[in-house]
């Protein structure tokens, strides 16, 4: 290891101390939390600049040995969607300069951004301090925007030539999957060499196997009933609605009464405008009385929503990786899974669940019939789930995570950046997109 004694990981929009499924929480804070405490274990500090959303928030948080989480003031602490964070970009650049200006120099020695806002705020604190950038994206726009859910709404042009800027100027890129290396060289041109493929990881110490039963009395769900369940933001992009409308038929079909549907998030992102849709969706559908809603849950409850499920579904639209996918399967959960992006390597088709080929709702249907009228053949994906799982672990990814840290270090300082162009798709897709009234 070359070195790295403090690391500064920036996560602007979203703080690893928020609930998972809760606004914009989801994979990315389990990801930045879960790496950020193994690499504390492993003797380097770590330092959490994430923005401050509340006025009782504490500006540094010692979240665990090792780590602290600072909480950045930049803008008004209620309020701000995601979307309106590029403005507040300069004030919290010049509050993380503040923070490291305040320490001897030389403080942190790498720094480690996730997501397109944060890359922008690590680029500027590279420069300033002069140590290497690391940069994951977790979601890419021009990828998101190519596989848009009908009705949603598509990422800015401002967002796609960020992510480019970050792309050009990180000194390493990593990515979750292969299919995610491919995109970023294929939509944002980005130089194959500085890229590392990193699989996330699971708590495989808290996602296990355990009763049935025993799970479904915790929740207060109905023992002999038949649970699909969906895990995640209620938003267009992870396409619940999809999955309920796949369902419908199924439930008013089933003349046992028992077939339910599992919901556990909360809205966000674009379905925060109509808070209720899925809701209203299942009265409409006629399966509102099956359909139970629940909100997220910490970690030790999420264990006995998977445990206490038949078939998990992850129907998103785009995926980088799918961390409900691996969390469900190392419950020794089968999962249906929509074909997209790393939920190809997070589920292995007819192993350990089912892949399916888009998102068409009488497809959805006949999937999910053919997988709940053979339950041995759940049984038996189930089983291969949990050894599928435990390919994925936190450390694995920390020991990966790691040697890509000693490779920006070991080439710093870079040469020359090329300042690339836009990527071939990402062009083609600015020159298509429909045109904004006014």
């Amino acid at each position: 290891m070359t070195g790295l004694r403090r690391l500064a990981l920036i996560s602007v929009h979203t703080s690893p101390l928020s609930q998972p499924g809760t606004g914009d929480a989801g994979g990315m804070n389990v990801y930045v939390w879960q790496t950020a405490r193994r690499l504390a274990q492993r003797g380097i500090e770590v330092e959490i600049f994430t923005r401050a959303t509340s006025s009782s928030d504490s500006p540094i948080v010692p979240a665990a040995p090792g780590v602290l989480v600072r909480h950045v003031e930049a803008g008004p602490f209620d309020g701000l969607d995601k979307r309106d964070l590029p403005g507040q970009l300069c004030a919290f650049s010049a509050n993380v300069l503040r923070a490291e200006a305040a320490q001897a120099p030389g403080y942190y020695d790498l720094i480690h951004s996730h997501y397109w806002l944060s890359g922008q705020v690590g680029w500027l604190a590279r420069d300033r301090w002069r140590v290497p950038l690391v940069h994951t994206a977790h979601t890419l726009a021009a990828v998101k925007n190519a596989s848009l859910a009908g009705g949603d709404t598509a990422e800015p042009m401002g967002r796609v030539i960020g992510e480019q800027q970050v792309v050009a100027e990180a000194d390493r890129l990593i990515a979750n999957t292969r299919t995610e290396a491919d995109e970023l060289v294929d939509f944002y041109d980005a130089d194959p060499d500085k890229i590392d493929i990193v699989a996330p990881g699971v708590d495989l110490d808290c996602y296990t196997p355990g009763p049935r039963a025993a799970a479904r009395a915790a929740l207060g769900l109905v023992d002999q009933a038949v649970y699909v369940t969906f895990v995640g933001r209620i938003q267009p992009l992870k396409a619940p609605d999809v999955l309920l409308a796949a369902m419908a038929p199924l439930i008013r079909a089933d003349p046992t009464g028992r077939l339910r549907l599992l919901i556990v998030g909360g809205p966000s992102g674009s379905g925060l405008a109509r808070p209720t849709a899925l809701v209203d969706l299942a009265a409409r559908l006629g399966v509102g009385d099956r359909v139970d809603f629940r909100p997220p849950q910490p970690p030790a409850d999420l264990v006995q929503v998977y445990r206490a499920s038949n078939l998990v579904a992850v129907p998103s639209f785009s995926e980088s990786f799918g961390l409900v996918a691996i969390e469900a399967q190392a419950c020794g959960v089968p999962v249906i899974a929509a074909d997209v992006g790393g939920l190809g390597v997070a589920v292995v088709d007819g192993v350990s669940g089912r892949l399916v080929a888009g998102h068409d709702v009488d497809l959805w249907t006949g999937e999910l019939a053919d997988l709940l009228a053979d339950p041995v053949r759940l049984d038996r994906y189930g089983a291969a789930a949990v050894a599928h799982a435990r390919e994925f672990s936190w450390e694995h990814t920390t020991d990966a995570l790691l040697a890509s840290y000693d490779a920006a270090m070991g080439d710093f300082p870079p040469g020359p950046t090329r300042r690339a162009p836009l990527g071939r798709r990402a062009r083609n897709w600015l020159r298509t997109r429909p045109r904004m009234a006014g």
